[in-house]
């Protein structure tokens, strides 16, 4: 959450002239709704549910990139599976930074939106927290601040 996920995949995707996939995006043109809604109408089950299929039916698209959630990977053996089926980039960030990308947002954050701004570091550290396993996971973990538009084709090399 707040990595710069989209941001970076519309990058690469252009850089490249691969195609592009946000799981959220997708997921929202589906449902009529945004993430947000899906999460206050349908509930987080039914929306990590569908989040989950749609990450399955992506195999039919070669070559191109996917931005998924970032509780994507923690559920349903997603990351297992997206290593299964394509290259992982754990794109990490310190939680100031974070924060800092999610405050311009903070609308789009189901998950953000009761939490104060003063209880947002603890909230974003547990995350990591909970999720580093998973994220740890990926074959390749690049530092967010280190990324370019061309890191793509760093990731390319490292899997030719």
């Amino acid at each position: 959450m707040g990595s710069g996920k989209s941001y970076w995949g519309k990058l690469w995707a252009s850089e490249t002239g691969m195609s592009y996939f946000d799981l959220d995006d997708i997921i929202e043109n589906q449902e009529g709704m945004s993430v947000e809604a899906i999460f206050e109408k349908k509930g987080e089950n039914y929306f990590r549910e569908k989040e989950s299929a749609l990450l399955r039916t992506m195999d039919a698209h070669k070559d191109c990139i996917i931005s998924c959630g970032g509780g994507t990977p923690c559920y349903d053996g997603n990351m297992q599976w997206m290593n299964e089926n394509g290259i992982t980039v754990y794109l990490q960030a310190n939680p100031v930074k974070l924060i800092e990308n999610i405050l311009l947002e903070i609308d789009k954050r189901p998950l953000l939106k009761k939490i104060n701004k003063g209880e947002m570091l603890f909230f974003v550290e547990q995350k990591l927290k909970e999720r580093d396993p998973f994220y740890t996971q990926a074959q390749i973990i690049m530092l967010v601040k280190e990324l370019n538009q061309t890191s793509i084709h760093d990731i390319i090399q490292k899997f030719k």
